[in-house]
């Protein structure tokens, strides 16, 4: 589903992306590791196309999305539900306006048709309770389920897109969110899940790829992670305590 082809990317001057290949299949279960600014999140925005490479080519379903109009991305990111790590809930809307946000404004369902789908949503990620809610008055956990449910609100994804999910929050919110995400993945949906936090990226996913300075040190499963010889990912993991 996902190809990256020799994909470069670069902000300014610095370099984020080199030449950076792989494929990801829709079922798969993916952690993107790496430290801060490795072009973790970078991946994230190429693959929906809301930034372009300086070079390669991406494709999706084996359509190259590489040069493509903001018309015809639209029908590509349908494909994918994406949470970014600041939720981007709108902060003048309550929770469920939110979610009701998208279902107003890319559907044509009644007023009585998209409570009811608002409902649905909040029970799924079971923050129902917070539907009067502000932004401001719901903690991280409950920030980030919302953000996911308004996500799911207008489409029917392909594939989920997390960028650092459990940032920020305490223990029993990570674990709440990591639940969340192989509940939402249970009917064959993969997912890609951007994280430094290796003990929840161990919770969720069967496949890891590490970055470091711009490329791919590591592409396999858990095994071949702690059995590396990279002494780059071997740092890594022992500063994390898994070494």
């Amino acid at each position: 589903m996902i190809l990256f082809d020799k994909v470069s990317f670069s902000y300014g001057q610095r370099h984020v992306l080199r030449e950076v290949s792989f494929s990801i299949e829709p079922h798969e279960r993916v952690a993107i590791l790496g430290g801060s600014g490795e072009g973790k999140t970078t991946i994230l925005k190429l693959i929906v196309g809301l930034i372009r490479p300086d070079s390669g080519r991406i494709l999706i379903d084996g359509d190259d999305i590489t040069l493509k109009s903001e018309e015809d991305l639209r029908e590509v990111r349908m494909k994918f539900s994406i949470v970014f790590q600041e939720g981007a809930l709108f902060d003048s809307l309550n929770v469920k306006e939110n979610v009701a946000f998208c279902l107003r404004e890319y559907t044509v369902m009644s007023e009585d048709e998209i409570d009811r789908k608002v409902m649905s949503l909040l029970k799924t990620v079971d923050v129902e309770e917070a539907m009067g809610l502000m932004p401001e008055e719901l903690s991280g956990g409950m920030h980030r389920r919302v953000a996911i449910a308004r996500s799911l609100a207008a489409f029917e994804p392909r594939m989920f897109l997390y960028d650092e999910p459990t940032s920020g929050l305490d223990p029993v919110n990570a674990d709440t969110i990591c639940r969340l995400i192989l509940d939402l993945s249970k009917n064959g949906k993969g997912f890609i899940i951007v994280t430094h936090k290796v003990v929840d990226a161990l919770k969720v996913s069967e496949r890891f790829m590490f970055l470091y300075k711009g490329m791919i040190l590591f592409n396999g499963d858990k095994e071949g992670l702690f059995n590396t010889q990279s002494p780059e990912i071997k740092l890594f993991l022992k500063e994390l305590h898994y070494l």
